[in-house]
């Protein structure tokens, strides 16, 4: 949960712990050092800013939400749960700058991975068929649909409604 400045100054706070550690003898207390140090390099890697990032795009703070997304190196050496987040909120940031083909790739991805609840999965799922509606791509939008399928007992009101909303359309097409 830390900004890549921020892991910067408290891993540089651990060296000179641990580089005064050494000097007294304290191997034992610059093992820790060391330790806590391995930690923030991994986190920088696997956690990313992506807890930063979901705050800021729930308070709708989109420029700081895609700020923080782009501190992320490698998007893929990312853990499984926070890959999924990380698509999912890009790709929410995407649809507000209107970059549809950006935001369905996301999504797409975002899909792939592990979300927070069955909702957030069908949400990204919902997303793709949207858009894929709007293209007038209405194969894949109903491919998409269908996906939902599975979560149907698991989901929300107001997602069946905007299901139900996008099937309508969809309905319109064939």
């Amino acid at each position: 949960m830390f900004t890549n400045r921020a892991r910067i100054l408290v891993a540089g706070m651990f060296i000179v712990l641990m580089a005064v550690a050494v000097k007294y003898q304290a191997y034992q207390l610059a093992a820790l050092a060391l330790m806590f140090i391995a930690l923030l390099i991994w986190g920088y890697f696997k956690q990313g800013t992506i807890v930063l990032a979901a705050k800021a795009f729930h308070q709708k703070d989109y420029d700081k939400a895609e700020a923080l997304l782009k501190q992320v190196p490698k998007p893929e050496w990312l853990s499984k749960k926070r890959r999924g987040f990380y698509e999912f909120i890009y790709g929410g940031i995407c649809l507000q700058k209107r970059e549809y083909a950006e935001a369905e790739q996301h999504y797409e991805l975002a899909a792939l991975y592990p979300l927070r609840s069955a909702n957030d999965h069908v949400a990204a799922l919902v997303h793709v068929a949207n858009i894929n509606v709007r293209n007038g791509n209405f194969e894949k939008a109903r491919i998409y649909l269908q996906l939902t399928e599975k979560h149907k007992d698991n989901i929300t009101a107001k997602m069946k409604d905007v299901i139900w909303k996008v099937e309508q359309e969809l309905s319109k097409h064939k």
